[in-house]
């Protein structure tokens, strides 16, 4: 059956009660025995791999779902005990030629979205202003393919700006960005690319031009989807440093992804790739057949098709294809976080190693956790992520 048959009703009954039903009732249970004697990684526990093991029955059953109706979104800024919400404004001045062009054709422009304050743990929900100082802020773009999850605190992935934050005294608040999320067919075609960027940099201009951090202390972090975004986000501010085009915040100080999305082509889709060989990872949904371009891509590149990802620096900055002309002169200091298992893995060192061949090995950290899913940072109970969270620290506190 195809997608748009299962998000009818009543297949889509059918199929969430079946998929739910074999899932405890088989699949769950068989895995729990075989794990006892074999596991896809050995070094993993028993728990590890039952968790990994949900997560990849789990995705597939998400893009039947469509944008999950109980997440939070860009339209209104959800409360609750805790919660810090504040709106950014639409920056159309802030757009080039080149950016309001591809805004034409997605049929999107800047507009007004919401984000949500992380504080350190006994500070006030926001920052105090005047901003002192030297304090630095965390910019985060959130993960979920382009199509799910939220900036919201109740999201599963707010455990990265609430940890992010508790690293240093001098960055101790984080603001994550509620963007638009991306959807095609056979939901509402909507919101794709460059519409996330545009949201990004209403973020970074609120940080800078409004809270008033200066632009060199804002450090702009992303997981999965979001790393891509946040490439996007610190390549338009370096390529259009000192325009007299639009007048721009300057560069971020820092930029840290973990295992961003880099190549939306299939220039990385080759015999021996992680591709196709990672297929324990948890996103095995991801390449379901390499000759079909993956939901979430045809999601984010919206009109433009999939022959941008083949050419645009910004859709695909890590692309072996020879039409991307992606350089990272004058790029921040960089964190890479990337996992040894994961699909993403070549794309992610082909982002390295272009970072490095353009900025120098000394501004390039990279960071690859052996038997690691992809974005292994986002799961609290990761035996990698301890190690991970001091060598950022480390790295934030070297410079």
């Amino acid at each position: 059956m195809s997608l748009a048959l299962y998000i009818r009703q009543p297949w889509k009954t059918f199929y969430l009660t079946f998929q739910l039903l074999t899932l405890a009732l088989v699949y769950l249970p068989i895995c729990a025995v075989i794990y006892l004697f074999a596991r896809p990684n050995p070094t993993w526990s028993w728990k590890h791999a039952m968790r990994v093991a949900l997560t990849r029955r789990l995705n597939p059953i998400g893009i039947v779902l469509g944008k999950v109706p109980f997440d939070s979104d860009y339209r209104a800024i959800e409360s609750g005990s805790g919660v810090e919400g504040v709106w950014m404004d639409e920056v159309p001045h802030l757009m080039n030629a080149e950016l309001k062009i591809w805004s034409s054709v997605a049929k999107v422009t800047s507009i007004r979205i919401p984000g949500y304050w992380y504080a350190k743990t006994s500070l006030s929900p926001k920052p105090p202003t005047p901003i002192a100082a030297g304090q630095k802020v965390f910019l985060f773009l959130h993960g979920g393919g382009f199509t799910h999850m939220s900036a919201h605190p109740k999201s599963p992935i707010s455990v990265v700006p609430r940890s992010l934050v508790e690293l240093t005294d001098d960055a101790p608040y984080a603001l994550s960005i509620e963007y638009r999320l991306s959807s095609t067919y056979p939901f509402a075609e909507e919101h794709s690319f460059p519409t996330a960027l545009l949201d990004a940099l209403a973020g970074y201009n609120f940080l800078a031009r409004v809270m008033g951090y200066d632009p060199s202390d804002i450090i702009v972090a992303g997981d999965s989807a979001g790393g891509n975004i946040a490439l996007a986000l610190t390549r338009y501010l370096v390529e259009n440093k000192g325009s007299t085009e639009v007048s721009l915040p300057g560069p971020p100080g820092h930029l840290l992804v973990s295992s961003p999305v880099t190549d939306m082509s299939n220039s990385h889709v080759t015999p021996g790739s992680s591709t196709l060989t990672n297929d324990k990872d948890i996103i095995n949904d991801f390449y379901t057949n390499p000759y079909d371009t993956p939901y979430r891509v045809l999601a984010y590149v919206g009109s433009f098709g999939a022959g941008i990802a083949s050419c645009n620096r910004y859709v695909s900055p890590a692309s072996l294809s020879p039409l991307v002309q992606a350089h990272f002169i004058g790029f921040p200091r960089t964190f890479i976080i990337a996992g040894g298992m994961e699909v993403f893995l070549d794309q992610i060192r082909s982002l390295r190693d272009k970072m490095v061949k353009d900025m120098g090995v000394t501004q390039v950290t990279y960071y690859e956790a052996a038997d690691a899913e992809h974005d292994y940072f986002v799961f609290s109970w990761h035996p990698d992520r301890p190690a991970t969270l001091k060598a950022i620290q480390e790295w934030l506190v070297s410079g």
